[in-house]
């Protein structure tokens, strides 16, 4: 029985491939009782079916508080280096991290600030991360950033001195004919992130013809913005992941 629950709930010791049935219903339920979280934002619906919100709440909070003592029990039979004995599980930040979201589950973290229980609610969907087998993924996107942090240093000073330069540009050219907007350099900055971007909202924009010529620069110069450090972690990302293939496939073989 031990063994079985070992294998069912540590994504370690699974015998197949992906997650174990128990971990699949922890998954869907940290989705729902997210979606949950993020329903009770509305006042509408938490007004009109106020009984529904509290027996979800309680079911999550029967169905967690279950799973932690089991996590609990099977901890020094696990795979993982770090959970040696129970002691040591409990404190570890991942079950801290449970037992704060549990207690939002309980009539008495109503007296706290309601904004404050619904983000710690939302964090256990980071719990997700650890039931599945994507670490080794983050460690290699982790790794990527690492190995290229020079790189996409260079890519961020590029793209602060374009704001800075765009934004003195446009104050210069439009500061006098709408001072609302480009008064300032600070104020342009506003329209420099939004267009170097390419979000573009609208909210801000230049009036006269060489504006609008330095604004359509702008927005061509913020494509290559964009996409410098996405095509530096892109390459990082895929150099890294053929280098851990190569190096798992003796050991797959």
């Amino acid at each position: 029985m031990r063994q079985l629950l070992v294998q069912q709930i540590d994504p370690q010791a699974c015998p197949t491939q992906g997650l174990s049935t128990f971990n699949k219903v922890i998954c869907l339920a940290i989705l729902l009782s997210t979606l949950l979280a993020i329903i009770e934002t509305e006042p509408v619906l938490t007004t009109n079916w106020p009984q529904l919100f509290w027996w979800a709440n309680l079911a999550f909070l029967l169905l967690f508080s279950a799973e932690l003592a089991l996590r609990i029990y099977i901890a020094p039979y696990t795979q993982a280096h770090l959970a040696q004995s129970r002691w040591r599980f409990l404190r570890s930040g991942w079950t801290l991290l449970d037992l704060l979201v549990l207690l939002t589950f309980m009539p008495l973290s109503e007296k706290l600030p309601l904004l404050v229980i619904r983000l710690l609610r939302v964090f256990r969907i980071v719990r997700l991360s650890r039931l599945t087998r994507f670490n080794a993924s983050l460690n290699l996107l982790i790794q990527a950033v690492r190995k290229r942090k020079m790189e996409l240093g260079i890519s961020f000073i590029i793209a602060m001195s374009l704001l800075l330069t765009t934004s003195i540009l446009l104050y210069l050219v439009e500061g006098s004919s709408n001072p609302e907007d480009f008064g300032s350099i600070p104020r342009a900055m506003w329209w420099s992130i939004a267009t170097l971007t390419t979000v573009g909202y609208g909210d801000v924009t230049p009036l006269s013809p060489l504006g609008k010529i330095c604004a359509g620069i702008t927005a061509l110069i913020g494509i290559g913005i964009v996409a410098m450090p996405t095509g530096i972690l892109a390459a990082a990302f895929s150099e890294a992941y053929q280098k851990a293939k190569v190096q798992s496939g003796p050991t797959e073989q």
